[in-house]
């Protein structure tokens, strides 16, 4: 057992390759007993661990020192027998038949005719690798991933096997579904299935309706915390806070998030645009990490209950108050102002940017969930979005902090071509696509999706852009992978991963956005170009990169013109 090799992942992180899975999960209990200096999490995964940071010297100095560490020996076999009804009647059944050279039947019958072995954790909270005794359902990823995976889908991939515990974009082969509870926070061990853990699939009954407390359970929990207490929803509550009066298109309660999960499947979360969300609590007297709304697009309306200071941040929107008894008038962005009793805030929808952040003196309350206010779209951790008529409770200031003056904003200003430039660092899997993936990604404009949400920025091809392609064959064993990875699947075309990203990945990751960078890719909006500068990763000056193929064309067919003058 050895370490074989160690890559960056960005300038915080380092994806450390090695021997084999018993190797990985010595180091992964190694680093538990004794982290690193800044090491902030841990997340092992097929055959590479992946550690996160605090600091670019401290993943320096790890990267250096973790090649010469004692692993000893890896955990002991203590896992639990957990049996899991399936109902065979995935949308990927049959294609699965085809790569494998089975009847559907003979599939299911592979499926259910050997023990499984819960390897390791990641992608999503209660998401489980599952590792069988022979390999005759190893399978590739769909060669384009699907934006929503239904909760409950039982799905393959490589030599794996595993259950969405919720619905989430993924690529993996569905080939049924079943109705285990995955993961509940009610439950002392939030995940059915653990690490060492070994699962029997067995064919369900139509008319089985297994209870919550067994195996598997009659539903999947795929419902978020209320965005409100009890209390509010019943009308009980103090009589204190915001009313909403319209979420718009999308409004989120977010804090800082809950780092250092990552071998839990929980993500970061937390505002997809730090910078703002911090700017915002500044301005009204908060401790940095209090809980915003966080609203897409502007078109939020609230009403005060009692009085209060607000400010708002992030994404360019015009501010209007309102109350029956005054004028209207114009608050400025990116000041506090006072929201009195009966008073309407008004958001207009986004003229710049894509996000923007509401803070309030005190903070929104409300119950912290692992540690957290804030609400995980690709998890369900955390309040569900705001609805029209939630009354959203506000903390009491403390502190000796006072409301602050004006600031600048914190949205980028675009240069003149309008394109958003983002730096980014190569790796840890840039060698997939070779110097001229590199030259293709950073040599031409990007196109921002309309598929594009908090789990990541998916882009597509501009007039005349060119997909990446690798050259390497085969499948890339699911790996740890940080906010701010360029990940690309199949098709060539990446997706930048945003805070509510999967923890693992199984698509290989040609560059990391810089941490500097991430909150102006918070704010690209669907329909925005964007450029990806390649940066040297202790400097962050950009680095030259070897013309793309497109290039050494035009230069060939110019020096032949040139030739024949």
């Amino acid at each position: 057992m050895s370490v074989t090799a160690t890559h960056f992942a960005g300038t915080r992180a380092i994806l450390v390759e090695l021997s084999d899975l018993q190797a990985v999960l010595a180091l992964a209990a190694r680093l538990d007993e004794a982290p690193l200096p800044g090491q902030l999490d841990v997340l092992a995964a097929a055959g590479t661990v992946l550690i996160k940071f605090d600091s670019r010297s401290a993943a320096k100095a790890a990267a250096a020192t973790i090649p010469s560490l004692s692993l000893g020996s890896a955990p002991a076999d203590t896992g639990k027998l957990v049996e899991i009804a399936v109902n065979y009647d995935g949308a990927d059944l049959a294609d699965v038949a085809k790569l494998t050279g089975l009847s559907a039947e003979a599939v299911i019958a592979a499926h259910t005719g050997q023990l499984w072995r819960a390897a390791f954790g990641g992608f999503a909270p209660g998401f489980a690798y599952l590792t069988g005794e022979n390999r005759s359902l190893s399978v590739p990823r769909r060669g384009t991933p699907r934006t929503n995976v239904p909760a409950g889908a039982v799905a393959l991939a490589g030599d794996y096997s595993a259950i969405y515990p919720r619905k989430s974009p993924g690529g993996w082969q569905l080939i049924g579904h079943s109705d285990a509870l995955l993961w509940s926070l009610e439950r002392e061990s939030p995940a059915l299935i653990r690490p060492m853990d070994r699962v029997r699939f067995v064919p369900a009954r139509p008319s089985l309706s297994l209870r919550h407390g067994s195996a598997a359970s009659a539903a999947v929990d795929d419902s978020p915390m209320p965005a409100v207490s009890a209390q509010a929803a019943a009308g009980t509550a103090p009589a204190g806070g915001l009313e909403i009066v319209s979420a718009g298109l999308q409004s989120l309660i977010q804090d800082l998030g809950r780092p250092g999960l990552g071998g839990l499947g929980v993500s970061a979360a937390g505002a997809v645009d730090p910078s703002a969300a911090r700017a915002a609590n500044r301005l009204v007297g908060n401790q940095r990490g209090d809980a915003v709304i966080e609203n897409l697009m502007g078109s939020l309306i609230l009403r005060a209950a009692t009085d209060q200071v607000l400010a708002v941040t992030g994404a360019r929107v015009d501010l209007t108050v309102s109350s029956p008894e005054h004028p209207a008038r114009h608050p400025a962005q990116n000041a506090p102002f006072a929201l009195l009793e009966g008073e309407t805030l008004e958001l207009s929808p986004s003229l710049a940017g894509l996000r923007c952040y509401v803070g309030v003196r005190g903070g929104v309350a409300g119950p912290l969930v692992l540690g957290s206010r804030s609400s995980d779209l690709m998890s369900g951790i955390g309040p569900r979005p705001l609805t029209a008529g939630d009354t959203i409770e506000v903390g009491a200031a403390t502190g000796v902090h006072v409301v602050g003056a004006p600031e600048p904003s914190t949205l980028p200003e675009l240069p003149g071509d309008g394109v958003t430039n983002l730096r980014f660092t190569a790796g840890p899997r840039e060698d997939w696509f070779g110097p001229a993936g590199l030259a293709t990604l950073s040599s031409q404009p990007w196109l921002v999706s309309t598929e594009s949400n908090r789990i990541g920025v998916r882009l597509s091809l501009d007039d005349g852009g060119t997909a990446l392609t690798r050259i390497r064959e085969g499948e890339l064993a699911s790996e740890g992978v940080v906010w701010g990875a360029l990940q690309v699947p199949p098709s060539g075309l990446p997706v930048l991963f945003l805070a509510d990203h999967p923890v693992t990945g199984g698509y290989p990751v040609i560059g990391v956005v810089v941490p500097e960078d991430l909150p102006a890719a918070a704010q690209l909006a669907p329909g925005s170009r964007v450029r990806f500068v390649l940066v040297d990763p202790d400097t962050l000056v950009p680095r030259p990169t070897p013309p793309s193929n497109l290039a050494r064309l035009g230069d060939r067919l110019a020096g032949h013109q040139q030739g024949n003058h």
